[in-house]
């Protein structure tokens, strides 16, 4: 659930930015090529508007490829926005100053959507964007005082597509960064429920294994006493070692904790029980914490090697588990005769290193796996 909601989010991010894009392509190729073609005979220098045209289309484009690789505006906005800019007075150079507000000035109304898709999804767009479009405004309004055009009827257009352009362009914005504000706090509110769960699993995981232990300690010892009850002899050696097994056995329970579940840990804990209901005496000091994150093909490799040989123990066997942030090793002592063991040590695809050694009876193995750095 955590992660189609965090694709929603992303979705979100893309294709509203990908809409702001839309948005200024279409008016740049539907308005702006539309009338700079038609007026080309309005202008003063027609050449000067069609290369601020071009310059525009090279900007719209820079500003796409960076918004559908990464939903957000370019790095160098600030370079990107002068030149923005620089279009809009190229524009109005190029126009007679009677065509000032008119339809061939296109680039007043038309570069604020060059700012949007700039200043997308960046930490302070709000104050990128109102600032270019404040620099949009006092631009076209300082071409009017010096063209002399301050009627009233041309402060009137002025206001009305100064009103017309911030209202689209910066309430499309704040519309789209609110849409993505809300996606992003369904994100965090999946993250924190799914926090939730894994911590309500990991309680009743440990839950359930104290309840184990509690039962494996209650048989154990029930076990025992019955047998001196129904009168066993303590000093039958049967009964001497099954009551030392059962005192190593109710030591490690008592001992062992897991407040943290671990697979690694977990594995080694069922198949030293197996050994204990053998009759194996399994000495195994407490062990579970601080363990790093493992993958599941290396506490494979770091268990293959010394589980066999405990499942191959007789009477004894000694289990220690090491870990360190830069190792985790999983050693095994037993008296384990039928074992092959090699006598270098094994690499595993994993990078685990498995160390065998025999003397006399007794099989030492050593699995290590220590992180890439």
């Amino acid at each position: 659930m955590t992660e189609e909601i965090e694709q929603v989010a992303q979705r979100y991010a893309r294709y509203t930015a990908l809409g702001a894009a839309v948005i200024t392509g279409v008016w740049h190729l539907g308005y702006d090529l539309t009338v700079t073609v038609t007026g080309w005979h309005t202008f003063r220098w027609p050449m000067l508007a069609a290369a601020a045209w071009a310059v525009y289309s090279t900007i719209f484009v820079v500003g796409l490829l960076t918004l559908s690789r990464t939903s957000r505006g370019p790095a160098r906005i600030r370079e990107l926005a002068v030149a923005a800019l620089a279009v809009e007075v190229a524009v109005i150079v190029a126009c007679r100053p009677d065509g000032l507000l008119g339809i061939s000035d296109w680039a007043f109304g038309s570069v604020g959507w060059l700012g949007v898709m700039l200043v997308w999804n960046r930490p302070r767009w709000r104050a990128e964007l109102i600032a270019f479009l404040v620099a949009n405004a006092a631009i076209m309004l300082t071409a009017m005082a010096v063209a002399g055009t301050m009627d009233r009827v041309s402060i009137s257009k002025y206001l009305v597509v100064i009103a017309g352009g911030v209202t689209m362009q910066l309430g499309y914005t704040a519309g789209c960064h609110m849409l993505l504000a809300r996606a992003e706090d369904a994100v965090l509110l999946s993250r924190r429920l799914a926090a939730d769960d894994v911590w309500r699993e990991s309680a009743q995981r440990i839950h359930a294994d104290r309840l184990r232990r509690y039962a494996a300690i209650r048989d154990v010892a029930e076990d025992l006493l019955q047998q001196l009850a129904d009168g066993a002899d303590p000093g039958d050696p049967r009964v001497r070692a099954d009551c030392t097994a059962g005192a190593m056995r109710l030591r490690r329970l008592i001992t062992e904790r897991e407040d943290v579940p671990d697979a690694l840990v977990s594995a080694l804990r069922e198949r030293i029980d197996a050994a204990e209901r053998r009759l194996v005496l399994v000495t195994a000091p407490p062990f579970g914490g601080n363990l790093p994150p493992l993958s599941d093909g290396v506490r494979e490799d770091l268990l293959r090697a010394p589980l066999r040989v405990l499942d191959g123990a007789r009477s004894r066997a000694r289990v220690t588990v090491s870990a360190m942030s830069t190792m985790v090793s999983v050693a095994v002592v037993a008296d384990n005769e039928d074992l092959q063991v090699d006598a270098d040590p094994v690499r595993e695809p994993s990078g685990v290193v498995v160390t065998y050694q025999r003397q006399g009876g007794e099989v030492w193995v050593n699995s290590m796996w220590q992180p890439d750095r």
